[in-house]
């Protein structure tokens, strides 16, 4: 069988799985402060004792982010924060740990925590109690000021004030659940970023993702003509070893 069909199958391999980066990006391009995802590959030859030069194939190499920002949006609700220029919010993952996050939907559940899409949003000493029933406004600097129920504005009080970070030329991974982090350390441990008193917040507005849907769509359609590129290989590959075995039989 002619070698052409793994390396043609390794491009298609590759083929779909920038199908489905671009798929999630597409499919994220309303999602308030996403990130859009990178594919990129790379030709490498083909290692083995039957290698020819001829002959490459293709792998991903390391998946990246755009961390561009996103088009703010104002809201008007208290509630909804922005990242002015650089900087994330810190919030608890599901596995207690501390990770990151430009979403900036900030909510108070049943119990009086503050969070981002479920996930509970760090303080100073943790997690953000607030006060049930009270109206609650934000500060530029991510300090968040209560005012209970049935008080005056002279009640007011600041009840906590978010983590904000930067981190600066540290890269930040993606991680399954969307939150990002940074790389683990030496000994294989990630250390949460410092506070960053520098980062500000816009109070009443949202950042937008940053996936250009027409963009997505153009990757698209490429990446799907690119798929069946490699396909059509594969098929003449198959076609012409099927007449190199029929003009073999024959003389046979």
């Amino acid at each position: 069988m002619d070698r052409i069909l793994y390396t043609a199958m390794s491009g298609a391999q590759q083929g779909l799985q920038q199908q489905a980066v671009v798929t999630n990006n597409l499919a994220n391009a309303t999602t308030t402060g996403f990130r859009a995802q990178l594919f990129a590959a790379r030709a490498v030859p083909v290692q083995g004792e039957a290698a020819t030069a001829t002959r490459v194939s293709t792998v991903a190499s390391t998946p990246g982010t755009d961390f561009s920002p996103g088009p703010i949006t104002t809201t008007g609700q208290p509630l909804d924060v922005a990242i002015d220029r650089g900087g994330w919010i810190a919030v608890q993952a599901e596995d207690g740990t501390e990770a990151y996050t430009r979403r900036g939907e900030l909510q108070v559940n049943s119990n009086g925590v503050l969070e981002i899409a479920g996930r509970p949003v760090i303080g100073e000493g943790g997690p953000i109690i607030v006060p049930l029933e009270s109206r609650l406004s934000m500060g530029d600097d991510g300090t968040l000021s209560a005012i209970g129920a049935g008080q005056g504005p002279d009640a007011i009080a600041d009840i906590g004030r978010i983590k904000l970070v930067d981190p600066g030329q540290q890269p930040l991974l993606r991680g399954d659940d969307g939150l990002f982090r940074p790389p683990e350390n030496e000994e294989g441990l990630v250390i949460p970023l410092p506070r960053d008193d520098a980062v500000t917040v816009v109070s009443g507005s949202l950042e937008g993702s940053n996936v250009s849907p027409v963009e997505a769509m153009v990757s698209m359609i490429s990446a799907a003509r690119y798929f069946e590129m490699q396909m059509s290989v594969i098929t003449t590959a198959d076609e012409n070893d099927q007449r190199a075995n029929s003009i073999l039989s024959l003389q046979g």
